[in-house]
């Protein structure tokens, strides 16, 4: 006899990483808010296990002298890894958000897939001088 019950599949969620938005003299709706939100939740997926905490801080650059520029930092700090810090500035906010996150995953994937260099220089000194 065949079972006609689906099987279950065990999937597991991916722990959620802390993710901290800091603004100074930007107004940021809940909108803007989920769109950050989802916006991680998007890009660095995958990299869950690696990445320990995400902090986005958006920033008018002009402050109260008027004009219209948004810098957006992007820190991703990584388990046993450098972190990762880009930041873009541009007229708007949501332009300044994508290149951002676009440039903050091409760092994050090529520090995932470059093996990690650390004393290289040193080692190759200690050697040389015994």
């Amino acid at each position: 006899m065949t079972s006609t019950k689906a099987r279950r599949v065990d999937r597991r969620a991916a722990p959620r990483t802390p993710a901290n938005i800091r603004i100074d003299g930007v107004r940021l709706n809940d909108d803007d808010r989920a769109y950050i939100r989802r916006r991680l939740g998007k890009l660095f997926a995958r990299y869950s296990q690696a990445v320990e905490r995400i902090t986005v801080r958006v920033r008018d650059v002009n402050g109260p002298r008027g004009g219209v520029d948004v810098l957006c930092r992007i820190k991703v700090v990584l388990r046993r890894l450098p972190s990762v810090v880009v930041e873009h500035r541009t007229a708007h906010l949501r332009s300044s958000l994508n290149k951002a996150f676009s440039a903050a995953e091409r760092s994050l994937q090529r520090r995932r897939t470059r093996p990690l260099k650390t004393g290289g220089a040193r080692k190759q000194a200690l050697s040389e001088a015994r």
